[in-house]
């Protein structure tokens, strides 16, 4: 039994007022399986489950941490996956896929989806981590409009796609080399644009050092910033302003 359910047994029984089991809910259920505490309330804190991080974990850990989160959530979403690590998910997990490009897996339902998200990179090497933002606000319950391969040094690539951009309710911009790409999209929108530097470039990019400075400069207005080539972090972020946008329409 979850920490979860045992809260709502108590509830049925009388054992609990409504209130007590919503700030018990809100506060610190989680399941302990010795190697790991899994936080099986943060649906009910932010709305949205743990994710998993597959990348350096041992193999029976991240099996049983994949098991636990879809028996609880129905619903399991892990980065940084690779191909080994995927083939041990679906043995236990029949339902599980798996995306080679943005290394995602995935298991269960989706969500219903509201709100628009676009996201944007500068070229086809910045598609992995594109791919990871847009699966992950896709998971979290966005429409996505991917608009790649639309850097700077064509810029009227982009431009092309402004109408569609502008229809959004938050547009992630992805770029290597020197990052201008986020600038140049918070020039031309009302709404948040969340920039996601990547490692992509030659030597004097220092493996993103030089895009992620460009953008913590930007000039624009309303561009935040997150860590190179971290595109679940830019999705997840994209996802909860999304999330607000489709609340205050309503």
């Amino acid at each position: 039994m979850t920490g979860t359910e045992e809260i709502l047994e108590k509830v049925a029984r009388g054992e609990m007022s409504v209130a007590e089991a919503e700030k018990a809910l809100k506060s610190g259920s989680y399941a302990e399986l010795g190697f790991a505490k899994l936080d099986t309330g943060r649906s009910t804190r932010s709305g949205f489950p743990e994710v998993v991080y597959c990348e350096g974990k041992q193999d029976d850990h991240l099996v049983s941490i994949c098991k636990r989160l879809f028996e609880d959530e129905g619903r399991l979403f892990g980065t940084r996956a690779n191909e080994h690590q995927f083939e041990l998910v679906k043995n236990a997990l029949p339902s599980a896929e798996y995306d080679p490009v943005s290394r995602i897996i995935r298991a269960g339902k989706p969500l219903e989806k509201a709100g628009t998200v676009a996201i944007c990179c500068g070229g086809t090497s910045d598609v992995p981590v594109a791919e990871e933002a847009a699966q992950t606000a896709e998971f979290f319950g966005c429409n996505v409009e991917r608009i790649y391969d639309v850097g700077v040094s064509g810029l009227h690539r982009l431009l092309s796609k402004t109408e569609t951009i502008r229809k959004a309710n938050c547009v992630v911009a992805i770029a290597g080399m020197e990052g201008a790409l986020a600038s140049v999209v918070g020039g031309l929108v009302s709404v948040p644009v969340i920039a996601v530097p990547t490692s992509v470039g030659y030597g004097a990019n220092f493996e993103g050092l030089s895009a992620l400075l460009s953008m913590i400069n930007s000039c624009a207005n309303g561009v935040a910033v997150v860590n190179i080539d971290n595109g679940y972090g830019a999705g997840y972020l994209s996802a909860q302003i999304n999330r607000l946008a489709v609340q205050g329409k309503k």
